[in-house]
């Protein structure tokens, strides 16, 4: 099984299919996940073949690293376009998230004004305050919402912990617009069951949701690498652009990585 573990606490940078160049913020641990979904498609493989041994990295670890590596990519000349929190799991579940916000936007502020400071997160922290300021300074907050299924959460997302979708919903539109909403569309099986969610039974319940949020924008994707549940298939370019022409009649910005 092929899987990506990425380093930590900074990686990168690497071009992404939807920031540009991106330099990453791992705030997990390196040698593992550490995360609050265990999705079937998951680059970083199931939770329960990658438990880390080595801690979190501390804030002090986190703020040293970024300042030298923008430092060194200053140096070599090169821009980045964004500051990302990704990595091995759930970046907002390191328990000093807000404080590495606010050192984050200070180093990007001094080293490169011009990038954009951006959070992939799966929502599942969105009751903890700390965490909705956090994202309401970031200027990318891109939060993941692949259906409004319960049912099909629970199959695919796999949350660790307690998940209700329509807190997470609530959630997501209380940040008034200042919200990427970032949904994967996917064909093929999981555990023997049906997990193509770019049907209309899917869809337009999600669309639904999507506008009561009213995100700035909507980012669909599909699979890029290789899935530790081998009976997953990417969504066609054709699913996707039909999702995508759906939201654009309702007059919502979207996002299409193939």
């Amino acid at each position: 099984m092929s899987t990506v573990i990425y380093p930590s606490p900074i990686f990168g940078p690497i071009h992404s299919r939807r920031l540009g160049i991106s330099l990453g913020i791992n705030l997990l641990p390196s040698d593992g996940k550490f995360c609050t979904f265990d999705c079937v498609y998951c680059e970083c493989g199931f939770n329960k073949d990658f438990r880390p041994s080595k801690p979190l990295p501390t804030r002090n670890e986190v703020k040293a690293a970024l300042e030298s590596k923008l430092i060194e990519m200053k140096n070599e000349g090169v821009t980045p376009d964004v500051l990302t929190f990704a990595g091995n799991g759930e970046p907002t579940a390191h328990p000093d998230f807000s404080g590495i916000i606010d050192d984050v936007l200070a180093l990007r502020d001094t080293h490169f004004p011009s990038a954009k400071v951006s959070v992939l997160s799966n929502s599942t922290q969105l009751h903890r305050a700390d965490v909705v300021d956090a994202l309401r300074r970031v200027d990318n907050n891109i939060l993941k919402l692949d259906t409004v299924d319960a049912d099909y959460i629970q199959a695919v997302d796999r949350p660790t912990g307690r998940y209700n979708v329509q807190d997470v919903v609530e959630n997501m539109r209380s940040f008034e617009g200042k919200v990427i909403v970032q949904s994967l569309f996917m064909q093929g099986t999981s555990n023997g069951k049906n997990v193509d969610n770019t049907t209309d039974e899917y869809v337009m319940p999600w669309i639904e949701a999507v506008q009561y949020i009213a995100p700035s924008q909507v980012m669909i994707y599909t699979i890029d690498r290789e899935t530790p549940d081998k009976g997953l298939q990417k969504a066609t370019p054709e699913q996707l652009d039909r999702i995508a022409a759906l939201l654009s009649e309702r007059g919502i910005s979207v996002t299409v990585s193939y």
